[in-house]
């Protein structure tokens, strides 16, 4: 079942209906609030008002990500649109405002003169407000956006069926994964993969503790509220009573984990009834709530990477400072290297096409 809005050149479906992610979200709460230690996933983040603050996180100067891969994609678009004999479909995975997308959909309008693209994200807002900027801008653009998981969107016999397809997953959003679960996930997107499509994704590089710390606990407190927004968050949508001033924000970068994990420290002993669930959740003081987990990889853990999801890398890049990495995988070929060998010039191909 699906819910539908066509105009022009937008349709908009969702995937995943309201109530849906609503009830998904009430039982992850809980499950995650239960746990010991206690822990919510970063998937929740991301509701309008969490898509806002993020948005504002990615002007900040200490936020270096969003520039680094901008740097890099503005370098190697053309390059990764002369790839693609036929026009593909581009499809991008937790698309958010597609800022740094519009490189890549003009290099694309440029090499086949129209594009369709397919934003799936799991904000309806930010959806339809950044739709309606693309649209605005690119009268050649036409957009599918779908609202709702996006793995699940993948494996849809619709989106098999069109050839080739150039799939986007940026902002080192790969990051939030483990590095077991990001192997697995990436391996499931190439399994619905035809020999001729791509995916790109941006990969946030091991680098000096201070520098990482600071993107993540920034001097204006922008990510801060970033992740209080979490637990106000539970309070509109779960009936929530969390005082937000009872929690502060706690960013650490573990070298060994090569991680860094996002917290919400509880000030005081507390107990918060939670009256959607049905709960009251006890916090002891200097309890930490973990809320994000964001891997970051040297060149030899992307080509483990590479390796465990049974893909190859037909191209990486780096930003000028070396802090950033965009890799293009493949699906990979029998009898070749799934990795590119270590000390590869970037952007060598090394899956044999």
């Amino acid at each position: 079942m699906s819910a539908t809005e066509t105009g022009g050149r937008l349709t908009v479906r969702a995937a995943l209906f309201p109530e849906t992610l609503r009830a998904r979200f009430a039982r992850d709460v809980a499950a995650g609030l239960a746990e010991t230690p206690k822990r919510l996933p970063c998937c929740y983040f991301y509701d309008d008002a969490g898509s806002r603050l993020f948005e504002a996180i990615c002007d900040l100067p200490e936020y270096y990500l969003p520039r680094a891969e901008r740097e890099i994609l503005t370098a190697h678009a053309d390059g990764l649109a002369r790839r693609f004999a036929v026009r593909p479909l581009l499809v991008e995975l937790g698309s958010g405002s597609a800022a740094k997308t519009r490189i890549v959909i003009e290099a694309l309008l440029r090499r086949h003169g129209t594009l369709e693209y397919m934003p799936i994200d799991i904000s309806r807002g930010a959806l339809l407000e950044s739709a309606d900027a693309l649209l605005a801008t690119y009268p050649a653009l036409r957009i599918r956006a779908v609202s709702g998981d996006y793995f699940e969107t993948l494996r849809e016999p619709a989106t098999l069926a069109v050839r080739p397809k150039l799939i986007l997953w940026l902002g080192s959003s790969i990051g939030n994964l483990d590095r077991t679960a990001a192997a697995a996930f990436l391996r499931n997107i190439g399994r619905t993969m035809g020999e001729a499509d791509r995916i790109l994704v941006g990969i946030d590089l091991r680098k000096d503790r201070a520098v990482l710390e600071r993107a993540y606990d920034d001097a204006e407190g922008v990510t801060a509220r970033f992740n209080l927004n979490l637990l106000a968050r539970i309070n509109r949508e779960l009936d929530g009573a969390f005082d937000l001033s009872a929690f502060r924000h706690r960013a650490v970068y573990d070298d060994d984990a090569g991680r860094i994990e996002m917290y919400l420290v509880s000030t005081r002993d507390q107990a918060v009834a939670i009256g959607q669930l049905g709960m009251s959740v006890r916090f002891a003081a200097g309890e930490a709530l973990l809320t994000e987990y964001s891997y970051k990889y040297s060149a030899g853990e992307i080509d483990v990477l590479a390796a465990s999801a049974d893909v190859c890398v037909e191209a990486r890049w780096l930003d000028a400072r070396g802090r950033f990495s965009v890799a293009l995988f493949a699906p990979a070929t029998p009898g070749v290297p799934s990795a590119r060998p270590l000390g590869a010039g970037a952007g060598e191909p090394v899956c044999g096409r």
